[in-house]
């Protein structure tokens, strides 16, 4: 039968102190040094995120502006057809001249009616376009960043 040394019992023969905090020291300077890059990356995308935002939005208010006074001008044409119509009613002479003018009226409004539907639709497809613009690149590079990675 073998002996056992008994004498220290509480000796730990394979543990050394000063390895171990050799080993922590590395492993805590990696996890610092992963922390710091993966803060740099962060800083980064959150940089180009505010630029985009940024961008979007005063492309967005422009576009705001370009539909608003695309609307005025529909609201003057239309109120300048109006009043014309309204004067030319003031001097008719006969049941059949009204019916004229006015079933005139109502072509020339209908066709302005859709022209300027068209001119709103135009330009709201063109602020649209433009105001997704720089998220659509943004995407497309986080996406080229993801495939690269």
């Amino acid at each position: 039968m073998a002996s056992k040394n008994t004498s220290d019992v509480f000796s730990f023969t394979a543990f050394d102190p000063s390895k171990f905090s050799e080993t922590f020291r590395d492993f805590a300077e990696k996890g610092a040094a992963q922390s710091k890059d993966a803060y740099a990356k962060m800083k980064v995308a959150a940089e180009e995120a505010t630029k985009t935002v940024e961008t979007t939005l005063q492309t967005a208010q422009a576009g705001t502006v370009e539909l608003g006074l695309k609307a005025i001008e529909a609201l003057r044409t239309n109120a300048d057809m109006s009043l014309s119509h309204m004067e030319a009613l003031m001097g008719v002479k006969s049941i059949a001249e009204l019916v004229e003018l006015q079933t005139s009226f109502i072509r020339k409004q209908a066709e302005v009616t859709v022209e300027q539907a068209k001119a709103m639709q135009e330009a709201a497809k063109k602020v649209a376009e433009t105001v997704a613009k720089p998220g659509k690149e943004a995407a497309e590079k986080a996406m080229s960043s993801f495939k690269a990675a």
